[in-house]
This record gives C-alpha cells, sequence and structure tokens, in this order.
C-alpha cells in the first residue's frame, strides 16, 4: 500500500477464516481499488504539478500529486474530496491527524451527505505522523 487508508480498506476485508491466500487477493483488491488523498502545507516557495505554492499553502495531493493548492485548510479539503468523488465512489475514509483544525470532520461529512447520497462516510481521529492534517480514502 502507498497509504494508510488503503491499508485500513484492506483490513476491512479480511477474513481469519477464510483461505490465506483467498484472503491475500481479496485485501490486495480493496487496497487497490482505494484512491487516496492528503492535505498537506507547504513549508516553503516551490514549483508543484498543479503551478506555485508559497510557504503555508495547503496543498491536496491525489495519488502523491499536488491536484489542488488552496489557502484554508477545510476549503481545499472540500475540493479536494469533490474531485476525488467526481470519478465515482461508495466509501469516503478520513483519517483526522493532530493538526487538523475542529470541526473539519464534521464539515467533510456534512458535505458527503449533502451532495453524494450513494456515498458513505467514515472518520478515524488522531491517526497521522503529525504533520498530516487529513488523508482520504475513497473506495
Amino acid at each position: 500500500t502507498r497509504s494508510a487508508v488503503q491499508g485500513i480498506a484492506a483490513l476491512a476485508v479480511h477474513a481469519p477464516d477464510r483461505r490465506f491466500d483467498e484472503d491475500v487477493v481479496a485485501m490486495t483488491a480493496a487496497a487497490g481499488a482505494t484512491r487516496y488523498a492528503e492535505l498537506a502545507v507547504a513549508e516553503h516557495r516551490s514549483w508543484t504539478s498543479a503551478g506555485v505554492c508559497q510557504a503555508g499553502d495547503v496543498l491536496g495531493l491525489i495519488d502523491g500529486d499536488v491536484a489542488v493548492i488552496g489557502e484554508d485548510l477545510t476549503e481545499t479539503a472540500l475540493t479536494l474530496l469533490d474531485r476525488m468523488l467526481s470519478s465515482g465512489g461508495e466509501l469516503v475514509t478520513l483519517v483526522l491527524g493532530g493538526t487538523a483544525p475542529e470541526g473539519l470532520s464534521d464539515r467533510l461529512e456534512s458535505h458527503v451527505r449533502e451532495g453524494y447520497l450513494a456515498v458513505d462516510t467514515i472518520t478515524y481521529e488522531g491517526g497521522g505522523d503529525g504533520t498530516t492534517p487529513l488523508l482520504i480514502g475513497v473506495e
């Protein structure tokens, strides 16, 4: 896996009573079918695939590439989530890091409920490496 949310997807389909090789196939398929994104805060001015960012800008990365540059963490998260869901999905997994602002999960869950009726959301708080405010997985 390349992101913790892919590992979560794999664990969700793990069945200890299933044959090992079948379980590995199911877990690998679940991880591979999970698209992932994260928010990060730029430490310095830099060129990215989405344009030039300044120190302090919020970067929305999809599959490791910068897709969105914003100034507000919540608004950038919403834009990133919309971009990921534009190609479909049934489940959004949010992993909030210690630097996530208060109310971020409520805002994102509400956004998904109102705009994507057939999509479920699950949230885990307190994850990440301490510097990543948000990880997003879409299955």
